[in-house]
């Protein structure tokens, strides 16, 4: 294995083009191959998880971090790897957030479900507290392990209005404590409902379910984060890994010392030396990319909660580009858009647009797209984005797309000439 040079300084396009191979989002696209539903449990294991969001304008975003890699492939080939009991490699979790995740790695959620059994969270506790809120736990898993898997909606509620998105009737509040605590799991979704039942039931017999310890946990979770990242500053695994910054740090050292990171220096887009970490698997390719032998060479659109973008400020260091969500904020306050995708042109970030889907007529509203500063509007990135956007449109089965404002101007209407 090569060994880095102390005195080494890697240069921008050597660790852009290692964050990207460790994404698998440097490979051109092949709009005529179809995925399989094992290149998708291969990329789940090597991204380490794919978080889930509710926001649906077009595909939900753990269906387009995989279409972002793969190109063409068919939706309900990730569902049966996730809701399938025949074909059961992936299960919802808690990790970077509401996650999918390997389910053989299923033993490293049993300390977070111990300590919800035993220290519950603040919310919980209070909840907990409450009269009779108790006796709805046993009433949840005597109805499930009598009549089988549920949604929270087969459960009649008439207590007070609930005026918050957010303030669940109590048997969701249950079925969601079991489920942290580890005694449910989520078996399918319906209409994207949670449909849950007993762990015994959905977790397959050959799964290893030897309790690690909370350390071993979280270094195996660091580790896997700096795989996936590539390159990274040691804190900037915490997100990835959902930890604590000062905790991601220690284990980051720790891992260090044992030399399983190597500690490098790269050179940012500000034109400054910054101390990065490399996982030692990674040296050979951080050498490669070096040598001019690692070039990102697709064109695709990335989900606002993309992994790519889970290291904090990484994406302003490495690409000068920020990533940014407004569907939270009042319309008048967004800048960008409500759900903007950012647009990967071989090893830079070279734009944006906020996409609609019309389902009623299959038309894709772009309403709006922007072109990074600096970014020469030539005819291979409009021929590479708009090869792109065919593939898009074809994962939505939209007919057509239509723009409603482009800054540049010229980007739209180019765009639209190419399409």
């Amino acid at each position: 294995m090569t060994g880095c040079k102390p005195e080494t300084v890697y240069p921008l396009n050597a660790v852009r083009a290692v964050a990207l191979a460790t994404q698998q989002l440097t490979s051109p696209s092949d709009p005529s191959s179809t995925s399989t539903i094992k290149d998708i449990e291969q990329l789940v294991a090597k991204i380490g998880c794919v978080q889930i969001d509710t926001l649906q304008v077009v595909h939900r975003s753990h269906y387009l971090v995989l279409w972002s890699r793969l190109g063409p492939y068919q939706p309900i080939d990730f569902d049966r790897l996730i809701y399938s009991p025949q074909s059961r490699h992936l299960f919802e979790a808690w990790q970077h957030a509401a996650s999918i995740i390997p389910i053989s790695q299923y033993r490293f959620q049993i300390p977070g479900q111990r300590r919800q059994r035993e220290q519950p969270h603040e919310w919980y506790m209070n909840w907990l507290a409450k009269d009779d809120n108790r006796t709805i736990l046993d009433t949840v898993m005597e109805r499930i392990r009598t009549s089988g898997a549920v949604r929270a909606r087969d459960f009649e509620y008439n207590g007070p209005k609930r005026g918050s998105w957010w303030d669940w009737k109590p048997v969701k509040v249950a079925l969601e404590y079991l489920f942290a605590c580890g005694k449910l799991m989520i078996a399918d979704r319906i209409n994207f409902q949670r449909v849950y039942d007993l762990t015994e039931r959905v977790l397959p017999s050959w799964v290893n379910k030897t309790e690690p310890s909370v350390e071993e946990r979280d270094l195996f979770w660091i580790e896997q984060a700096v795989k996936a990242l590539g390159v990274c500053q040691p804190a900037q695994a915490a997100e990835y890994a959902y930890m604590k910054r000062g905790r991601a740090r220690a284990y980051a050292d720790q891992l260090i010392k044992q030399g399983v990171f190597r500690p490098i220096k790269a050179r940012l887009i500000d034109d400054q030396v910054y101390e990065m970490i490399v996982h030692h698997q990674n040296l050979d390719m951080l050498e490669m990319a070096a040598d001019g032998e690692i070039r990102p060479e697709r064109t695709t659109f990335l989900s606002p909660f993309d992994n790519l973008f889970w290291a904090r400020d990484r994406d302003v260091q490495f690409w000068g580009f920020r990533n940014v969500l407004e569907a939270y904020k009042p319309s008048g306050s967004r800048i960008w858009g409500y759900f903007c995708l950012a647009i990967l042109h071989n090893d830079r970030l070279v734009g944006r647009f906020d996409p609609k889907l019309e389902r009623h007529n299959g038309t894709m509203r772009l309403k709006s797209l922007y072109l990074e500063p600096g970014i020469e509007l030539d005819d291979i990135l409009l021929g590479s984005i708009a090869a792109a956007m065919h593939s898009f449109l074809k994962f939505h089965k939209a007919e057509q797309v239509e723009i409603e404002q482009s800054q540049p101007v010229e980007f739209g209407d180019k765009l639209i000439a190419y399409l």
